[in-house]
Parts: C-alpha cells; structure tokens; sequence
C-alpha cells in the first residue's frame, strides 16, 4: 500500500505530535548508525525534544567529535573573517587610489586656470600650454560654427520676411485696396459728380438758344 504525501508543517495534536517525535527520531539515529558503519564515517547526532530532553548518537567519542567540530568551524569562521578583511582592504585600496586620482585631477585643472604654477617646471609649463592651445582652437572652431548657424536662420527668417512682404505687395496690386476713408471720398465725388451733370442737363434742355452761322451782322 502506497503512503500519501504528508504535509510539512507543525502538528496540532499533541499525542499525534508526540508519537511522530518518538518514530522519526529513533528512524534518524538509526540511519546514524547505519551511514557510519556503512562508509566508515564520524557521525553525530543530537536531538532535543520540546520539553529539552536531550537524545545523542556517536559512532565514537562524543566529547572527541564536538572538539573536532569546534576546531573545524573556527577555521572556518577564521578563513571567512580573513576573506572578509581582505575584500574591505582591497576596496580601501580601491577608495585610496580614486581620491588621488581626483586630487591630481582637480590640481591639473587648476593650473589650466593659470593656478599653482610656481611649482611646474618648463616642460610642464610648455605642456599647459599646449593643451590651452589646443583648447582654444576647438572652442573657436565651434564659436564659428554656432555664429554661422545663427546667420543662416537669421538670413531664413529675413528671405521669409521678404517673401511675405512681396506676397502683400502683390495682393495690394491685384485687389487695389485702399484705405476706408479714401473709398468713401471717392464714392462722394461720384455721387456729386453724377447729381451735377443731371442738374446741367435739365438747365440745358429748358434754355433756348440761336445759333448763327456765317459774319455777324451789322447794326444800322
């Protein structure tokens, strides 16, 4: 018959918890015993129940295997604490290294900036300034480049103002368009100018008139 797969965790009842303590602990120390006679290995076992009663097993000494464990687990601490001492001193070494390199660094720019300079000698003297040289040429190689950047879009923006400008002009042509008050004087002068030329005909038609041809004639 094949045992279902028992659930791992704690007990709840406890005589049921108690006769589980008492077969598995007497199943531990039996293989215990089985795995050192079986490959001739140091094995020991210690078990504490929960009101603290203590059960062991030994394939030998008790007192001589607890020793040996100690031994073993100090040079085992002893080793890590080493490995641990040694990873910090490296990273000491590490930090050290950085804060010089900066230190050297900010010194160096310092003298760019015309700074400590009564410590160089002529060679380190003549090297700063060929570094500002070269400095000074791509700073006033991209000066020239951005000022020409900027006259180009000035120059866009001008043809576009330009472009708009003549737009308008022709507009203005096409559509002749002229101020409100020039278009109302206009149309008054039509309208007088029309009025007065009706007025002129009227008179005309009603005015008679004797046309001669020919010398005048003479008065007697």
């Amino acid at each position: 018959m094949v045992r279902g797969k028992i659930e791992i965790k704690r007990i709840e009842n406890q005589t049921s918890r108690q006769i589980t303590f008492s077969k598995r602990r007497k199943g531990l120390l039996k293989k215990a015993h089985e795995l050192s006679v079986l490959c001739d290995a140091q094995v020991a076992a210690i078990v504490f129940s929960q009101k603290g009663k203590l059960y062991e097993f030994a394939s030998s000494d008790m007192k001589k295997m607890m020793e040996q464990c100690e031994i073993y687990r100090s040079g085992y601490f002893h080793a890590e604490r080493l490995q641990e001492e040694d990873d910090v001193q490296d990273l000491k070494n590490e930090v050290t290294v950085m804060v010089n390199s900066i230190e050297l660094l900010r010194l160096h720019c310092r003298k760019l900036m015309g700074q400590y300079l009564g410590s160089c000698s002529v060679d380190e003297l003549n090297e700063i300034t060929i570094q500002i040289e070269k400095s000074l040429t791509l700073i006033r190689s991209r000066k020239a480049k951005v000022h020409e950047e900027e006259v180009g879009k000035l120059k866009a923006e001008i043809a576009g103002t330009r472009e708009l400008v003549n737009e308008r002009t022709t507009l203005h042509e096409m559509f002749e368009e002229k101020p409100l008050w020039m278009k109302s004087r206009s149309l008054e002068s039509k309208n007088n100018a029309s009025s007065s030329s009706a007025f002129e005909n009227m008179n005309i038609s009603d005015v008679e008139t004797d046309l001669c041809i020919g010398l005048p004639r003479s008065q007697v």
